[in-house]
């Protein structure tokens, strides 16, 4: 997996936006303005995203690229690998997991409107 992948991948999925609201190198994708998939650009090691806590804990034990999101809530966030035993399509499920695990918490008029 690399970045400019895996952000062309996130900007493909229905109302996402990007932008840098931490700071000039975290690059932060967000569906109706909540986050799904964050990469530091300066430290391009791993990306984070959301998950379901029990399926995260899993993903945890089973692979050593995955990992609980530095700076997150590690109950809701993972930490995945780019160079690790976590293959690309892997990534890319986790990757729409998070996004659609976001979306499904959205009131249902905005949930509507990105069909």
């Amino acid at each position: 997996m690399n970045i400019e992948f895996l952000r062309h991948h996130a900007l493909s999925l229905p109302g996402v936006v990007e932008c840098f609201p931490f700071d000039e190198s975290t690059l932060v994708f967000k569906v109706a303005g909540k986050m799904f998939l964050c990469v530091d650009l300066e430290h391009t090691d791993y990306a984070c995203m959301k998950c379901d806590p029990d399926y995260a804990l899993e993903l945890r034990d089973r692979y050593a690229g995955i990992d609980g999101a530095y700076h997150f809530n590690k109950k809701h966030w993972n930490q995945v690998a780019f160079h690790a035993d976590v293959s690309d399509a892997l990534f890319i499920e986790l990757v729409n997991r998070s996004y659609h695990l976001v979306v499904s918490k959205l009131p249902r008029r905005l949930r509507e409107g990105l069909q």
